[in-house]
């Protein structure tokens, strides 16, 4: 089995009821350990847009890489996810951000994520759960990763 850290964002429609769809539909690949408190986010990068509910989890799972980002992507479109542009709006968004200690860089993949350190959206649910986790590439734990980054505008969702 291997240890993975995923990203969920949603910020159309029913945006709990999305994250909670999307945790239900991870059953029998991805087996959820640790889930961490639901944060509302602004957009970013394209920010003519609802804001965000962002979450992350630590799971298990015994799919390979590619198989499961093949996994995640049918899950989001079983929660609803439609084509959109580059950082629009989307009902689910779901990405790998660790998996295991591994590195790698292929067409369609890239683990760690290799945007996640520039994302205090993604490093704050991550830091309930791993705030020792260190980069692979980086060296750097989450936390430190998070101290650098601009956290304005990100609340707990109640």
């Amino acid at each position: 089995m291997h240890i993975i850290y995923l990203a969920l964002g949603t910020n159309l429609g029913d945006r709990p009821g999305n994250l909670r769809a999307a945790l239900k539909a991870f059953a029998p690949d991805v087996d959820v350990r640790a889930e961490s408190r639901v944060y509302e986010t602004p957009p970013w990068g394209y920010t003519e847009q609802p804001a965000f509910l962002n979450m992350a989890v630590e799971a298990e799972t015994s799919l390979s890489p590619e198989s499961l980002l093949g996994r995640l992507k049918q899950v989001e479109v079983e929660v609803g996810r439609e084509p959109s542009f580059r950082y629009g709006p989307r009902r689910i968004d779901i990405d790998i951000l660790f998996y295991d200690d591994l590195v790698m860089r292929t067409e369609s993949l890239t683990i760690p994520h290799p945007r996640l350190h520039e994302r205090a959206f993604v490093l704050v649910p991550l830091m309930d759960m791993a705030p020792g986790l260190v980069h692979p590439v980086l060296g750097r734990s989450v936390a430190d990763l998070l101290a650098g980054q601009d956290q304005s505008g990100i609340k707990l969702y109640e």
